[in-house]
């Protein structure tokens, strides 16, 4: 479900005017997240490390009220929950777009989406249909092998695309902890630095849980 929002009463009518002009609207911000407990967990119960974190990425997203904006024609709406559009990789080094649904349960969500991505692994190419172009999504990328600090996204420049682009790097040690690189690409007309803030803090909390 989705709500159409009224701009002309929205305090960030301007903002959205704004950005949205621009030939580049997204701005990016890359920033560690502490995931030593959930790494732990994950490696204790010999749970997918994968899943639990997009899972609790997925939470995060939900719990914050601007990465659930979108932009559809012309008009801001606001959904009730938003899923996830993931790159799964393959044997031979491909990968496949994967439409995931959020389900609040652990457990309910991991069964769903290994049945998911075992159809994108014994497939080929990119996978690519009409649920993967919904909006009601985040679109993310793994890159396990990768400690990044810094990250760009391939898109259409055509003021279509409103998603947000979630990247996660590889979780490696530091100073006793375990830092996870995160990158976190949206739409500066309905999402700001703050608000990005507010998706890590939360993201955070959720892996400390």
């Amino acid at each position: 479900m989705k709500k159409i929002l009224d701009l002309n009463t929205w305090n960030r009518r301007e903002h959205y005017a704004f950005f949205s002009a621009l030939s580049e609207p997204f701005h990016g911000i890359i920033a560690d997240v502490d995931c030593t407990k959930a790494y732990a967990y994950c490696k204790q119960e010999q749970q997918s490390f994968f899943l639990y974190y997009l899972h609790k990425t997925l939470k995060a997203i939900n719990q914050t009220q601007a990465m659930r904006y979108r932009i559809e024609d012309q008009q801001v709406v606001i959904y009730d929950t938003i899923h996830v559009n993931a790159t799964i990789s393959r044997a031979d080094q491909t990968f496949g777009f994967c439409p995931i649904y959020f389900k609040e349960d652990f457990a309910e969500f991991a069964t769903a989406a290994y049945a998911a991505m075992q159809i994108i692994k014994e497939s080929s190419g990119l996978c690519f249909n009409d649920e993967c172009a919904r909006n009601d999504v985040i679109h993310f990328s793994a890159m396990p092998w990768i400690k990044f600090s810094g990250i760009t996204h391939a898109r259409q420049l055509d003021g279509r695309d409103s998603v947000p682009k979630i990247s996660v790097g590889k979780c490696a040690p530091q100073n006793g902890k375990m830092l996870m690189p995160v990158g976190t690409f949206v739409h500066h007309g309905l999402v700001d630095a703050y608000h990005v803030h507010q998706f890590l803090e939360k993201l955070q909390k959720e892996l400390e849980a």
